[in-house]
């Protein structure tokens, strides 16, 4: 079973050449489509989660660089789940309106039956920002320190372990199916109506493991309250260093990564989305961006616009295909 889901990063770490190779000062002009330069008013960014989360804080920190590089204010406007991503997908195709999101826009079009947007045909991407792993965390009594040993007891009690998640249909949700099917386990899965809540019934003992933030889970782990048995990424993540990887810890091919990206909608003109690409790939590997990705434990990626559809795409079916294998169903 763990061959059938080996899957294949697509992953474009590198940043493109032209961004390598372009200088640091302002971009080449680039045009909207109507003979002026873009961009010539104030642009507005579509985060389609709440003030304060993770995507919420890179998605300013992106927004206030390109205002000093542009000479233009950029806004962000919070539209949460589906009706930010709607906003986007029908909004004028000026290069004024782009929408910043997660990997839930990717799970969203594998678990929903019907959306009112479609991310292939309504949206062009233009860069992926940023990829980020996630962590599987255990309660201390449960007698498993590594994946190894949490497949080896579910196996020994089937049925019996339970993994909690932010929801069903969710990513982390995904990411714990996709570990029960490449495993051969039997697990069940705990839906809540957030992470944190499920970090809650974890601590208490209610929950034998959970998939989590690498950012919410430290601290309890550094109280003894949590134990780190995995990073979900291909590789290990630079700020946690020591702990393994899933796929090095008996699941072979196993990657779950979370990914934050921009796309405008489809008629956008190749100028605009190639300039917003360029600058984007600027910005995030400057030192002080990088820092501040860091701590969300996250790395710059800045692909291509070519690079970031192809994953888009990629990222789709494998998540349908998981999705179809656990029965998954979200109206």
């Amino acid at each position: 079973m763990a061959g059938k889901w080996c899957f294949v990063a697509l992953l474009a770490v590198a940043v493109p050449a032209a961004a390598q190779s372009t200088p640091t000062g302002p971009a080449q002009a680039a045009s909207t489509g109507s003979g002026q330069a873009y961009p010539v008013r104030p642009i507005r960014i579509i985060v389609p989660s709440m003030a304060g989360g993770g995507a919420d804080i890179i998605g300013r920190a992106l927004a206030q660089k390109l205002t000093e590089r542009w000479g233009q204010q950029v806004i962000i406007d919070n539209r949460i789940g589906v009706v930010g991503a709607e906003t986007a997908a029908h909004a004028a195709p000026d290069g004024y309106t782009i929408l910043f999101t997660t990997s839930a826009l990717t799970v969203r079009e594998s678990v929903y039956r019907k959306l009112p947007y479609s991310t292939l045909r309504d949206f062009a991407p233009a860069t992926e920002v940023l990829s980020q792993s996630n962590v599987v965390v255990a309660h201390p009594a449960l007698p498993a320190r590594t994946i190894q040993e949490l497949i080896a007891l579910a196996k020994a009690k089937p049925g019996e372990l339970n993994f909690g998640s932010g929801g069903n249909g969710t990513s982390n949700h995904l990411a714990g199916e996709l570990l029960r099917i490449m495993a051969g386990i039997n697990v069940v899965h705990v839906p809540y109506k957030g992470v944190p809540q499920a970090i809650v019934d974890t601590l208490a003992g209610r929950m034998q493991f959970t998939f989590a933030s690498p950012m919410s889970a430290p601290p309890h782990v550094k109280e003894g309250r949590l134990r780190l048995l995995a990073v979900t990424t291909p590789q290990r993540s630079r700020s946690l260093p020591d702990v393994p990887t899933v796929a090095e810890s008996g699941v072979p091919g196993y990657e779950f990564s979370g990914w934050m990206g921009l796309l405008v909608p489809r008629a956008t003109s190749q100028d605009a989305v190639r300039k917003l690409q360029q600058e984007i790939a600027r910005i995030i590997f400057v030192p002080e961006m990088e820092q501040r990705l860091a701590a969300e434990a996250a790395e710059p990626v800045g692909s291509s616009p070519a690079d970031f559809a192809a994953f888009l795409k990629a990222d789709i079916a494998r998540w349908t295909r998981v999705v179809r294998e656990a029965n998954i169903q979200v109206d």
